[in-house]
């Protein structure tokens, strides 16, 4: 143990930089796209509340489908990794041309889901009839973008098993770019345009109609594409990619490359969707405790979120660094990748969480100025600080896991941590309290669950790294080819 920690801290010196250079593109990225939501939201609740509320319901639905895209399609980035690592380059093009038809298949049938299946799910959640008209004329819009994410996500899946994370972050804010102004001219129209600019624009362009929450589905549909293309465009033409000729011929469809992304990249979809899902539930649990406790939650889980855009992008760059010393056939030292990834994400974490009790009652007093939800808010940092570190800590070992292409395992923790601790656990805290010994705590009880989740999972995940990486480092598990 001695010399193994010995050895960490002699890796931390080489490994930490690279790792750091990776994550760093990929957070900045992953904060554009948010950014696109916070845009959206922000536009059109200034036109009505009916269309923000459309867009809020509308994004519950298809928010998911793309995660659960972006999971799947992340299966390539440790499969190039390998390959790179291990000098087979030859290889890597195939197995992207694969993941592109893959992805062009999620994304007609995530298109034809929000096209033909929303309605019956509104009826089902009672939405009212002019909300969900909105929110599925806003749905049909998204769809239309769905194909276009897919090939976006394909590339930047690609690109990052390259080491090169820094497309995926400008071509990320080229698409908040065409956003925002997308956005305003299709969402409030000429009348819109007039009102912020004056009458000197076109005749055409004042008459242009406000469309409202259609507005913004094609606003986000057309940025979707525009990020597509953008990542084709630049994987062709840029040299950052060697003797990988990503575009010099097509490869047709091969079932053993599409059967080996899906069995990677589909339990990491799973395991998105069901930490969405959890969210989503919980949020649903909540609303039944009034609208103050409802803000309050919105407003710590946002806060927090952000602050989780660092370890989230730690976990994404540890898959890359982890596969591309596999590659090598240095499991040994793959191992002390693995560990000094997850060393460096609790620092960050514990950072993080010093941050949100520093910063809580400014950020809060942003966010809103009544004052129960700043209090019930405030009441809620010392959970959301722990929070982070749970959070942190298993996200980055399921990082460090895809890149070992151990993604099954991972995928049944999170479904048991997730929902059966995390959800079923709060909500017996929250609206049951514990055996007679501890009253209902109400959202307190929520993030509670959430933090036993989480914890849980961490553990779980702690335990497989530390089995898988530890077996392929005294050889008693093989290490994949890739």
């Amino acid at each position: 143990m001695a010399t193994f920690i010995v050895d960490l801290l002699s890796a931390s010196r080489t490994e930490t930089r690279p790792l750091i250079r990776l994550a760093l593109p990929i957070c900045g990225a992953q904060l554009a796209q948010a950014g696109m939501s916070v845009v959206d939201v922000m536009m059109t609740g200034r036109l009505s509340a009916t269309d923000l509320a459309a867009v809020s319901v509308g994004s519950s639905l298809w928010l998911p489908l793309m995660l659960f895209m972006t999971g799947t399609l992340m299966g390539l980035t440790p499969i190039v990794a390998q390959l790179l690592g291990g000098g087979r380059t030859p290889r890597i093009r195939p197995n992207v041309h694969q993941a592109l038809w893959v992805a062009l298949a999620l994304g007609v049938i995530a298109a034809l889901l929000l096209w033909l299946a929303v309605m019956p799910i509104f009826r089902l959640m009672a939405v009212p009839a002019p909300v969900a008209e909105r929110a599925a004329a806003y749905l049909a819009a998204v769809a239309l973008g769905m194909p276009g994410v897919a090939l976006f996500q394909a590339l930047r899946a690609f690109s990052d098993g390259m080491n090169h994370t820094r497309p995926s972050l400008w071509i990320s804010l080229v698409g908040l770019a065409v956003n925002v102004p997308s956005n305003f001219v299709l969402i409030y129209g000429g009348e819109g345009l007039t009102g912020l600019v004056g009458d000197w624009l076109p005749s055409w362009l004042q008459a242009l109609p406000a469309l409202g929450a259609l507005g913004c589905g094609l606003a986000t549909a057309l940025s979707f594409w525009v990020m597509g293309l953008a990542m084709v465009a630049y994987t062709h033409r840029s040299s950052a990619y060697g003797d990988v000729a990503l575009w010099h011929a097509p490869t047709l469809p091969q079932k053993k490359l599409i059967g080996e992304l899906l069995y990677v990249g589909v339990p990491i979809g799973v395991a998105i969707f069901v930490e969405v899902t959890l969210f989503t539930l919980i949020a649903l649990f909540i609303a039944s405790l009034g609208e103050v406790t409802v803000a309050a939650h919105q407003v710590a889980l946002n806060y927090t979120s952000i602050l989780f855009m660092l370890p989230l992008s730690l976990s994404m760059a540890l898959t890359v660094r982890v596969g591309n010393t596999l590659g090598q056939r240095r499991p040994g030292h793959t191992r002390l990748v693995a560990w000094n990834g997850i060393v460096l994400c609790l620092l960050v974490a514990v950072f993080n969480s010093t941050l949100l009790w520093l910063t809580a009652e400014p950020v809060i007093a942003l966010y809103t100025h009544d004052v129960a939800v700043q209090r019930l808010t405030l009441s809620l940092v010392v959970l959301a600080m722990i929070f982070q570190v749970s959070d942190s800590l298993q996200v980055n070992l399921a990082g460090a896991l895809r890149g070992y292409k151990d993604t099954r395992v991972v995928m049944v923790i999170t479904l048991i941590a997730y929902w059966l601790v995390g959800l079923g656990g709060g909500h017996g805290l929250g609206e049951y309290g514990l055996f007679g010994l501890i009253e209902p705590m109400g959202v307190h009880g929520y993030w509670v669950g959430l933090i036993a989740g989480l914890t849980a999972a961490a553990l779980l995940l702690g335990e497989r790294l530390r089995r898988v990486a530890k077996g392929m480092a005294n050889g008693s598990l093989d290490v994949p080819h890739g």
